[in-house]
């Protein structure tokens, strides 16, 4: 070999080197970034045992065929899901800023995501060579009794969905941060603050964007296709929604609250009181409130009970007091979705 090509490969190898030690800092989170990542990591795994975690147990119930409903696999379903419902809520908290967010944007972010991250998260805990899925108690189910349970048509769908999450081969973080997106997303309806939210999705993308791309160098489309399931996750959700609605004819009784709640469309009980999950996070808040807030809110309602008396209002008028101050509570939200009409 002569001289010159010696030299040619040797600056080559040169330039190899540095395009990499290049494309290695450019994957480094900031601090802040790496900050963001461990406290979104850590929310979703106290909140969402992984499979390896669960002890898993499985039931003979209508595992063979499929039926319209098998009621005591709803039961167990509609507890379960209630459970993690609550822990989606937990979830929610911790992440950085978002109690932070009014308390009408909250709620809004948690009805319209709830479904997603619910998706996602018992997607996550497909077995392929079984074809089951693992709930956070170890309850494990084949493909004909999640059917049965109350997936009916949805059943496909998501299996489908959770094949697909297979090549990205997504870890606990990653997994934590795509829920985190799903949640904090501005494009929601009805927000009051819907750049506010966005300011706070905006760092959890970057810092998804880097870890994915930091653990997998050598696949920069990991991420773009990660993104793309949060699409994927919205479009099962709208199916899921519209299941809801067939399942209230197919049960007994009434759909359990929380689920009702959260997974049927918000605008249909506006006017219903909302579920502890929910209340609790009002609770927090409240708590939090100056006293100054609260003589406003106590001078508030003296007013409205002063006018509704002079207005000379008939009937129960202790019942339409309640209402109205339940009103008031949730009354900004309201407002804001009149002045959006």
């Amino acid at each position: 070999m002569s001289k010159e090509a010696v030299r040619n490969d040797r600056n080559k190898k040169k330039k190899d080197v540095k395009e990499e030690v290049v494309l290695l800092e450019s994957y480094e989170l900031s601090g802040e970034l790496e900050e963001l990542v461990n406290k979104v990591s850590k929310a979703h795994r106290e909140t969402f045992p992984s499979l390896c975690q669960l002890g898993k147990y499985t039931t003979n119930s209508s595992a063979d065929h499929r039926v319209q409903l098998d009621l005591g696999l709803w039961d167990k379903f509609s507890e379960l899901s209630t459970k993690c419902i609550i822990k989606i809520v937990e979830f929610a908290k911790r992440l950085p800023g978002f109690t932070s967010l009014t308390i009408a944007d909250q709620i809004t972010l948690l009805k319209s995501a709830c479904l997603d991250i619910l998706m996602l998260r018992i997607c996550t805990r497909y077995t392929p060579e079984q074809d089951t899925m693992t709930f956070s108690d170890g309850l494990t189910l084949n493909r004909t009794q999640m059917h049965n349970a109350g997936f009916g048509p949805l059943t496909d769908l998501v299996f489908s969905f959770a094949d697909q999450l297979l090549p990205l081969e997504m870890d606990d973080t990653e997994t934590g941060l795509l829920s985190a997106i799903c949640l904090i997303c501005g494009d929601r309806m009805d927000l009051e603050e819907p750049q506010r939210v966005d300011r706070l999705q905006e760092p959890l993308l970057e810092a998804l964007k880097i870890y994915a791309r930091r653990r997998r160098p050598d696949k920069p489309h990991m991420f773009p296709r990660m993104l793309m399931k949060v699409t994927d996750l919205r479009g099962i959700s709208t199916k899921g929604a519209e299941r809801a609605i067939t399942l209230k004819m197919e049960i007994p009784g009434p759909m359990p609250p929380l689920i009702r709640e959260m997974l049927e469309n918000p605008e249909v009980y506006e006017e219903s009181l909302s579920p502890p999950a929910i209340q609790a996070i009002k609770r927090e808040r409240e708590d939090e409130s100056a006293p100054e807030e609260k003589e406003k809110e106590e001078k508030k309602e003296d007013k409205f009970t002063e006018e509704a008396k002079e207005r000379g209002r008939g009937g129960d008028s202790e019942n339409d007091e309640e209402r109205s101050i339940l009103q008031m509570e949730m009354g900004e939200k309201k407002n804001t979705r009149g002045r959006a009409q």
